[in-house]
């Protein structure tokens, strides 16, 4: 892989700022970043903090780029693609829209096939995200190995051999985060009608979740195992997941999940068919 990418993002958000910093100065320098917003704000910020080049639309500066990274709403892609068409020639587009499959970007591209997809997380913002990928067969190694650099700049990845589970990875990790907040609301909920303090509450309920999650990142047992180790028969943690399984609440998430997935099924659909 190339030391200094020359890698232009089309669309300024959270998720290219968060990429932007993971990526420099070890896989890229400012002066091979460029950024396309239609928010001069946008630009003008990421100009100031990362010394990137920066513009308000597509031009020809696109052509001399090794990787062009998609990330504007679904909705927004289909203009950016077919504006996109004559300034590409050999570049890999990596595309983190959620929903719009590979072929349908590729049709909006005038037939170019060097796609990746890609579902990142929000815990990229920090650092911690992580991401399925989904490479087309006209992706080459190097630029499939290009693309997996810039995303573990913001976390870790999880490359698949079909591209239709990407809306799995979707539901499970990019929606993820949500679950966990809401669970961790009920939490906090519980703690204060339990009488705590809602700092203290806070307190607990975000470091059982960090302790817990980085237990069973550093145990070689299964979460399985480690649940059945803090579940003795008759105790408080077995009252509680019984009340859970009387209430349905594990059938209730995996259901949640699935749910999600059909949802991304259907943006797929519903994006894919413009024409």
């Amino acid at each position: 892989m190339q030391s200094k990418l020359k890698i232009a993002f089309i669309g300024g958000g959270n998720m290219a700022t968060a990429l932007i910093g993971g990526l420099l100065p070890e896989v890229t320098a400012p002066e091979y970043v460029h950024v396309v917003d239609p928010y001069q704000e946008s630009l003008d910020k990421l100009a100031k903090q990362f010394g990137v080049s920066t513009a308000l639309q597509i031009d020809a500066s696109i052509e001399k780029t090794d990787i062009i990274i998609l990330s504007v709403k679904p909705q927004q892609l289909r203009q950016v693609a077919e504006a996109l068409v004559p300034y590409v020639s050999a570049q890999l587009i990596l595309s983190i829209a959620a929903g719009i499959r590979s072929v349908d970007i590729a049709r909006w591209l005038n037939g170019y096939h060097k796609i990746v997809r890609s579902m990142p997380n929000t815990p990229a913002l920090i650092g911690k995200g992580v991401t399925g990928l989904y490479a087309t067969s006209s992706v080459l190694p190097e630029q499939r190995e290009a693309a997996d650099h810039i995303m573990q700049a913001v976390g870790s990845t999880v490359w698949l051999d079909d591209e239709s589970l990407i809306d799995a990875v979707t539901a499970v990790s990019g929606s993820g985060p949500a679950y966990v907040f809401y669970f961790i609301e009920a939490m906090q909920q519980a703690a204060l009608e339990l009488g705590l303090p809602a700092e203290q509450a806070m307190q607990l309920a975000m470091a059982t979740f960090d302790g817990a999650t980085q237990l069973a990142l550093k145990s070689t047992d299964p979460v399985a195992v480690l649940r059945e180790r803090v579940t003795s028969k008759g105790g408080t943690t077995y009252a509680a997941l019984s009340s859970m399984e009387d209430h349905g609440v594990k059938a209730a998430i995996m259901q949640a999940v699935k749910a999600a997935a059909a949802r991304g099924k259907e943006l797929g659909d519903e994006f894919g068919a413009q024409s």
